[in-house]
């Protein structure tokens, strides 16, 4: 009984508590947007600037806002799918599950060979190994990166232990691009409420998750079987 709470934490030297008084948004979907809300919001407004024209390149993930067109990877049939259904639709979906699209070669043909402005990366593969998983295998090359971005564009990574090498730094530079890091831990949460409520974030979840189900559920998050947000309910 009585009402949910929900807990949101800032940084240790910020000087607002966080705390609002209201927040009409179902406790369902407040929970399971607050990780990935946040992620986003911070790389597309905060460690770049998004906006109508530029183009945008995800990696395993889709957004679009501010009128910017999205090209997005996919993994797999059900993410693709999950994409195609998106309003208003992605620019070009790239599937780099089978081998059968180069990344690099179908960006640049996208954007007219002049490169995205924006690149969000979900890991990045830093150095070619025979014994990779497939999951790393799937990860874009580090090069691949830097070759894609245009002149003034940005790379938002979560690679935490990204290492440049000096030819990697010369070619940054003499395209003037940055390179950020994405760190989950800096959030921006009253302004991810304020997209939440007006239907900018959009969450990919589930029904809520019976309490005497969340084992289960717990394991299929642990091994990647679940493709979506699972919040249990209690």
């Amino acid at each position: 009984g009585g009402n949910p709470v929900f807990i949101g934490i800032l940084p240790l030297d910020s000087e607002e508590s966080g705390l609002c008084e209201e927040i009409l948004v179902h406790e369902h979907y407040l929970a399971g947007t607050i990780h990935d809300g946040l992620r986003a919001y911070t790389a597309l407004h905060y460690l770049s600037y998004v906006s109508d024209g530029k183009n945008v390149l995800i990696m395993d993930g889709a957004t679009q806002h501010r009128g910017a067109k999205v090209i997005s990877t996919v993994n797999n049939l059900e993410d693709k799918q999950c994409l195609e259904r998106i309003v208003p639709s992605v620019v070009r979906i790239i599937d780099v599950s089978n081998g059968k699209y180069d990344l690099t070669e179908s960006c640049l043909e996208e954007t007219g060979g002049l490169g995205v402005d924006i690149i969000i990366d979900a890991g990045v593969r830093l150095h070619n190994k025979e014994n990779e998983t497939t999951s790393q295998q799937l990860l874009p090359h580090k090069h691949d990166i830097i070759t894609l971005l245009s002149a003034g564009g940005h790379w938002i990574t979560t690679e935490k232990n990204l290492q440049l090498d000096p030819p990697d730094c010369r070619y940054l530079f003499l395209k003037g691009a940055s390179v950020s890091f994405l760190n989950d831990e800096i959030w921006n949460l009253s302004n991810v409420m304020e997209k939440l409520s007006s239907g900018v974030f959009k969450p990919h979840l589930d029904k809520p998750v019976p309490l005497y189900e969340a084992k289960v559920s717990m394991e299929l998050v642990q091994k990647n079987q679940a493709r979506k947000k699972q919040v249990v309910q209690l």
